[in-house]
């Protein structure tokens, strides 16, 4: 039988073996520092101490400077070299963790504690590596998301707002040029985050260009042509065609479309997004799919090709990534108007369905494929001002004006009733953030108290389609229309 000298040494024994392994998951290089190679422990300790200052720092960036660390972070070469810093560290912490395993003389301990050691060594590792996997991925994503944010955009406020131009295009392969089929101004209060949505069609004949605009030379009298082919939408086409006209360092179409699109509407443009359609299958299949009440048939095929078959209305239809594009750029047995309101919908669709698991599970894919959907001039120390803007919008009513028919005539448009709706709606919109709250009526037994979902004055708001309130495809907001509500010949979907 062990004397009592002998189990008080045996379970220092144990203890020592288990505070070694412990001690270097916490502390790399501590166990080595007394127990091993203390060369080695003074070098992992200042390599570790130093990784440690530095991730402090950052949080502390996070918290005072937001937008320049975040602007840091999504720096591609900073990404790329925090990934591999990441995996460095991690191996070095593992080989430090088994030397502390073997500097904890595991042979000299009984079976079950030794496989019990053992086991805690692996589970630490395994940890930490999953730990290391889940950051490195996030940098992976945060480098393919900086590859977007180029930057090059104006970044100065506007009258207290930012005005951006978001542009849907079709560049599916056999189309000749890049033409918009959605273009729409968002104007957005750079402190409420309150917004204005203006829709101009792609068939808007003779638009101007500012004075600055090199195209202003060649078209004095607005862009207009005999055959009345001078579209909107050709404009980035113009703008390509005259490349000479601008600095090497723009993009001389999107410069074109944000010149015309922004003396059309009497608004300075801060930035750009355009969304290619034909290259957002994978981002859909990355969020799982979409979902929409679609209220018609839609046809997949046609033009130069055979229908080969139709997606079916209903409620809540889920689309993936083949579907929802087909859906966004079929053109058979419809207007050019329905396609536009089409296309609408699953954009929003997109904005209002990806939810956090998803983007918490499958951000580096989303990333991926964010690549080949967007372009834009937004840089990386602007994504996150940006991006609180949009969270407090999610919770407005966004108010929206379209300006096609019956409010204007896009062959003959007429310019000052455009830019004084711009105006007016604008006004609008800061009279809701300006005016005081009105306080909530009491209580009765006949309706219910407001609740905080549904504030006193949003609901008091006009309907932004109020300037055409005949049937327009592109006034209606395809995400606002209620499922159960009737829907009109041309309007083909609605958020669930």
């Amino acid at each position: 039988m062990p004397s009592t000298k002998t189990n008080r040494a045996r379970q220092l024994q144990i203890r020592r073996a288990f505070g070694f392994v412990l001690m270097s998951a916490v502390l790399p290089g501590s166990v080595q520092s007394f127990a091993g190679n203390a060369t080695v422990g003074r070098l992992a300790g200042r390599v570790y101490g130093t990784a440690f200052g530095l991730i402090v720092l950052v949080g502390l960036g996070l918290l005072a400077f937001r937008g320049p660390t975040v602007g840091l972070l999504l720096t591609p070469a900073v990404a790329a070299t925090v990934r591999v810093v990441l995996w460095v560290l991690f191996a070095g912490w593992v080989l430090l963790l088994l030397d502390a395993w073997r500097l904890a003389a595991p042979l000299g301990l009984g079976q079950k504690t030794r496989l019990a050691l053992t086991a805690t060594t692996l589970v630490l590792a395994l940890g930490v590596g999953g730990v290391t996997s889940v950051a490195a991925n996030g940098f992976q994503a945060a480098e393919n998301v900086g590859f977007v944010l180029q930057g090059g955009g104006d970044t100065k406020q506007k009258d207290g707002r930012y005005n951006v131009l978001l542009l849907g295009v079709d560049g599916a392969e056999g189309r000749e040029g890049l033409r918009p089929d959605s273009i729409n101004v968002a104007s957005v209060d750079a402190k409420t985050g309150r917004a204005v949505l203006f829709g101009l069609p792609r068939n808007l004949q003779k638009v101007r260009f500012p004075l600055a605009s090199p195209l202003r030379a060649l078209y004095r009298d607005g862009y207009r042509c005999p055959d009345n082919e001078c579209m909107l939408n050709g404009v980035y086409t113009l703008g390509m065609d005259h490349a000479d006209l601008y600095d090497e360092d723009v993009d001389p179409g999107l410069q074109a479309m944000k010149e015309a699109v922004g003396e059309t509407l009497g608004l300075e443009l801060n930035y750009y997004a355009m969304i290619d359609m034909a290259g957002f299958q994978n981002l859909v299949d990355a969020m799982g799919g979409i979902r929409l009440n679609v209220a018609k048939p839609i046809p997949m095929g046609g033009g130069s090709t055979r229908i080969h078959g139709y997606i079916e209305p209903g409620d809540d239809v889920h689309l993936d990534g083949y579907h929802a594009l087909w859906f966004a750029r079929s053109r058979a047995e419809s207007s050019d108007y329905e396609r536009m309101v089409r296309q609408k919908c699953v954009m929003s669709a997109m904005a209002k369905q990806l939810d956090p698991m998803t983007v918490a599970t499958q951000f580096v894919e989303l990333s991926e494929a964010g690549q080949d959907l967007l372009s834009t001039d937004v840089g990386t120390g602007e994504v996150l001002k940006l991006a609180e803007l949009a969270l407090k919008a999610q919770e407005l009513r966004i108010a929206s004006v379209n300006f096609s028919p019956p409010l204007i005539v896009p062959a003959d448009p007429d310019f000052k009733l455009i830019r004084e709706t711009v105006r007016d709606k604008i006004a609008e919109a800061e009279a809701l953030d300006d005016a005081p709250e009105s306080p909530a009526p009491a209580p009765s037994t006949s309706a219910p108290a407001p609740t905080s979902e549904a504030p006193a004055e949003e609901p008091t708001e006009e309907p932004a389609e109020v300037e055409s309130a005949e049937p327009d495809p592109e006034a209606i907001e395809a995400d606002e229309a209620p499922a159960t509500e009737a829907v009109e010949p041309e309007v083909v979907c609605s958020i669930p």
